[in-house]
């Protein structure tokens, strides 16, 4: 029987008789890395794979995406087997990997508790123990049937009936047999640390229409020491929540009752809001742009001229009939736009134009996806569109991207993952316009020196797209800023203006938002910071603290003082003690308290102390604003009063 040649990433060659497993190949290989699977000719496959034929190998180690994904979801199988052995009446969903993860789907009839997560972990540690082999079967449908139909899996059955090839694949772990495509680890042994980490409920398909499941969520690492890395960053991740946060400071609330995904802005965290859309506003003002507005609703032709009712309808809610006509919850502000500037003739002289619009949008979300401010139903955009001519496109990309980094910036965000997102299978418009839409945000990126990647296939049907991920204090990834270019939707509306010579020309148009939507914006905000937002930002930026009543008199003038200057100022005036009030006032993150007693009173100064247990020390009025001035100048200045009618300072006190 003649021997294989087989390719090895460093260039070799090396022959191999038919049959020979993957795993090995591996005797002589040098690797600091577990590999956990490879790719042959271009194919994920498992270890355990006899070699039938010539080919390219290449291996697969755990620090890639696609190894720690295939460690997590054999994991997953290890868990559900466990699972299935203590607790024989539940029936099997699905069990992927996810990000830093793995979760399996049940259907039990009783919720899942702390105790029965231990028995499942300790069960698990059994089957590692045991050093199963993950063994892939391929069989027809029809086999696959007869098997699930005998272990009465009838989540099972129904993945099979959405499966159209004549064969699938199975793999068995002990008793253990799921549906699955691999590739898997080759031994449960190979799974060194793992922790199941919580129970949450999950429909069907994310279907509230379908059964309510029980999904175990989990990890695992190839050591001790990674798992317990991960299990102190994950703790930090709980303590930053943006939902707890927003609890614990009284910024927002979310009300079932009165539809889940919609957000309630409370006092404090409109506020905020208000702040980061003041400083949005004049930015955008101050580059050129100018703002617009939209209704919330149009009848549906306009959503079919645009292509979203065709398209996108998956994401919109049902038609409204009104007298007699159809109208749909805005999913987008773009057609609206292009409504405004077709609503007269524009000639190239007045190109481009840049329009804005903090514009709240509907999106359909189902419910098992919805999560705080991170998903939700009705959001706001920070959203804007560049009508320009073609010679224009690059230009206005690069100014949208010069201005995505300053805003970004200026939030304290400095690092984030660009991806250049281009044609999806389903698109509309032609190749050409494809092209040129693609390769001018790719020059747009160069000269602005971004590093990106190619992320095929990902672009929105009307046009490819940067999309900005920003990357928080956790070195966690949330989609942020997104910048389209749009050749289709001029075409579908007919937008066009007139040329120097007199002709119509189509104009381009661009989208893009350079925070995204304010709700998931504000929820990253409030994790990156801890909620412990900047002073700009802080609804509360400094609190007055009198040690007694008799020290009242003096907080409320100095809480008048500092109002004048525009800062947002509190007093506790609580008959409680010091150090009570000190703790509260961290609590609620304030970023500066002024401690005033006897002292601060005769002296005329302040105690000053910043949020973290900083004490600054005894200031005069004056010297505290310039203080807090200086820390706002590039947000928010100590504006409309004179600094000299503060107080003294240290410079000028000693002749009072």
């Amino acid at each position: 029987m003649p021997s294989l040649n087989i390719k090895f990433p460093d260039g070799t060659i090396r022959e191999y008789q038919p049959g020979t497993k993957i795993i090995e190949l591996l005797t002589g290989i040098k690797s600091d890395k577990l590999v956990v699977a490879a790719r042959l000719n271009g194919q994920l496959v498992d270890l355990e794979t006899p070699l039938r034929e010539n080919g390219e190998l290449q291996w697969i180690t755990i620090d890639s995406p696609e190894g720690k994904e295939i460690y997590w979801h054999s994991t997953s199988h290890v868990m559900a087997q466990a699972a299935k052995e203590l607790f024989p009446e539940v029936k099997l969903a699905i069990g992927p990997p996810v990000e830093d993860g793995f979760y399996y789907d049940f259907q039990k009839e009783s919720p899942f508790t702390l105790q029965d997560l231990e028995k499942i972990e300790n069960k698990m540690r059994e089957i590692i123990a045991a050093d199963l082999p993950f063994i892939r079967k391929v069989v027809t449908r029809e086999e696959a049937y007869q098997t699930f139909r005998e272990r009465e899996e009838p989540f099972k059955l129904e993945l099979l009936d959405e499966i159209s090839e004549e064969t699938v694949s199975l793999y068995q772990l002990g008793n253990f047999i799921d549906l699955c495509r691999g590739p898997h680890l080759p031994r449960s042994g190979y799974i060194k640390a793992f922790k199941l980490l919580s129970v949450a409920g999950a429909y069907w398909r994310g279907d509230e229409n379908q059964p309510m499941l029980q999904r175990i969520y989990g990890t695992s690492f190839p050591t001790e020491e990674e798992l317990q890395q991960y299990l102190h960053r994950l703790e930090e991740a709980k303590r930053r929540d943006h939902r707890r946060l927003g609890r614990e400071l009284d910024l927002f609330s979310i009300h079932e009752e009165a539809g889940a995904g919609l957000v309630y802005w409370h006092p404090k965290g409109f506020l905020v809001r208000k702040v980061i859309q003041d400083f949005w506003t004049e930015e955008h003002y101050r580059r050129g742009y100018q703002l617009v507005f939209t209704p919330h609703i149009a009848q549906i032709n306009l959503w079919q001229i645009s292509g979203h009712w065709e398209y996108y309808r998956e994401n919109m809610y049902s038609p409204i009939d009104i007298e007699g006509r159809q109208f749909i919850l805005k999913p987008m502000n773009c057609p609206g736009h292009i409504l405004i500037y077709k609503s007269q003739t524009r000639s190239y002289r007045d190109l481009p134009l840049r329009w804005a619009e903090l514009g709240t949008i509907y999106r359909y979300e189902r419910s098992g996806v919805l999560h705080g401010l991170l998903r939700v139903r009705g959001c706001t955009q920070d959203d804007a569109h560049i009508f320009c001519r073609p010679d224009q496109l690059e230009e206005e990309l690069v100014g949208v991207l010069d201005l995505t980094r300053f805003m970004l910036k200026t939030f304290g965000i400095e690092s984030y993952k660009v991806l250049l997102s281009t044609r999806p299978e389903k698109y509309a418009g032609t190749l050409e316009i494809w092209e040129k839409g693609t390769d001018a945000l790719r020059r747009a990126l160069e000269r602005q020196e971004m590093d990106y990647q190619i992320n095929p296939g990902e672009g929105v049907f009307y046009g490819p797209k940067i999309d900005i991920g920003i990357r928080d204090a956790l070195d966690r990834i949330w989609q942020g800023p997104t910048i389209q270019v749009d050749f289709n939707l001029p075409e579908r509306f007919d937008a066009n203006y007139i040329g120097e010579d007199g002709l119509p020309y189509q104009v381009a148009m661009i989208h893009r938002t350079v925070l995204g939507s304010m709700e998931r914006f504000f929820g990253c905000l409030l994790e990156h910071y801890a909620g412990a937002l900047p002073l700009w930002l802080s609804p509360v930026q400094i609190k007055i603290l009198p040690i007694t009543h008799r020290h009242q008199e003096y907080a409320q003038k100095v809480s008048e003082t500092l109002s004048q200057a525009g800062l947002r100022v509190e007093i506790d005036d609580r008959n409680e003690k010091t150090s009570y009030k000190i703790r509260e006032a961290e609590i609620q993150k304030i970023p500066y308290m002024l401690i005033v007693g006897d002292r601060e009173v005769k002296e005329n100064t302040l105690a000053v102390r910043r949020r973290g247990g900083k004490h600054q020390g005894q200031m005069y009025l004056m010297e505290f604003c310039q203080l807090v001035s200086e820390e706002l100048h590039s947000r928010k200045t100590v504006s409309n009063i004179s600094l000299s009618a503060m107080g003294p300072t240290k410079e000028n006190s000693q002749g009072e």
